[in-house]
């Protein structure tokens, strides 16, 4: 069987996938080593922790593997914008110029939240999404944005910003709070682990500008609950609500503006299932991927380069 392989090297997951449409996807990933107490890594260090990640990710990916691959795709920008660079990704697009020369494969590029927004659609068991005009959200420690979701010849969808983040990301929120508790980076599913403990009912408002989003303010009402005596479980569910709420007054502000579009939540922070379950139903047409592909994956990836070379757009 034909299948496409698809590398991402994002700023904290190494990851490669397969991917046939008959069979589905076939994938490998591993995070980057973060100390603990840290929020992150220096891009010099992630680097350095793809370097060595990759080809054993890839290893392992082939290991069992005894189909014919017919491309390779690989994440070369974080997202679809002039000057979108961030130094992690040329160690993924360095490797898949050494496969494709060598396997004298084509070669197709796309940005990492692209990869995002096509793993949530297959996820969802919903790829036709991609044909079809739609607005997803990228939530994320690296990304808090809504984009318009066109189809266009030339590279299977363009994503154009709706609405975004105007200081802190979501999952940059998330793993402040959480390394304020103690937790380990990233903090999301420990954090979100305490939440579900809670038992409290916090009133929290989203603070927009028009579909923008302000998320700064959160970490000091967090840090002032806390420090004030709440719960390291309560502190948890006061930032997660915050979150949730967030993203759903941007999404209804967006609705507003574009009509009554199918929604796709893509991202590591909407694997948090408090978020997801809050979210599902406000929206009369709403995707969300499983949590093993709204984490940083190279699914969406493989999965892109598969519908590139079935249209027989000129690789990159």
């Amino acid at each position: 069987m034909p299948y496409c392989l698809g590398i991402d090297t994002s700023n904290y997951t190494t990851s490669a996938a397969l991917y046939d449409p008959m069979t589905g996807v076939i994938h490998r990933k591993k995070l980057l080593p973060v100390k603990q107490g840290e929020c992150g890594l220096r891009q010099s260090d992630a680097v350095f922790h793809h370097t060595q990640q990759l080809p054993v990710i890839i290893e392992e990916l082939m290991k069992d593997f005894s189909g014919d691959i017919r491309a390779i795709g690989v994440s070369s920008r974080p997202r679809d914008a002039e000057g979108s660079y961030m130094p992690c990704f040329t160690v993924g697009l360095g490797a898949a110029k050494i496969l494709s020369a060598a396997m004298k494969l084509p070669l197709y590029t796309f940005s990492h939240q692209s990869g995002h927004i096509a793993a949530a659609a297959y996820s969802a068991g919903s790829l036709e999404l991609l044909n079809k005009k739609h607005i997803a959200f990228h939530v994320s420690g690296g990304t808090t944005e809504a984009v318009l979701v066109t189809p266009c010849t030339e590279k299977i969808f363009k994503a154009e910003i709706a609405a975004r983040t105007l200081d802190l990301n979501a999952g940059q929120l998330i793993d402040r709070i959480g390394v304020m508790l103690g937790l380990g980076f990233p903090c999301g599913a420990e954090l979100e682990r305490l939440a579900e403990k809670s038992a409290s009912a916090p009133k929290v408002r989203a603070t927009l500008k028009g579909a923008d989003c302000c998320l700064s303010g959160v970490e000091n009402i967090c840090r002032r609950a806390y420090e004030g005596g709440a719960s390291k479980e309560d502190t948890a569910l006061l930032c997660l609500m915050y979150v949730e709420k967030t993203i759903e007054c941007m999404c209804e502000e967006l609705l507003k503006l574009h009509g009554e579009l199918p929604v796709l939540f893509a991202g590591g922070v909407m694997s948090d299932r408090i978020i997801k379950t809050r979210l599902s139903g406000k929206f009369s047409a709403s995707y969300f991927a499983e949590p093993e592909f709204s984490a940083d994956n190279a699914a969406g990836i493989a999965v892109l380069t598969d519908m590139q070379r079935r249209v027989g757009t000129q690789a990159t």
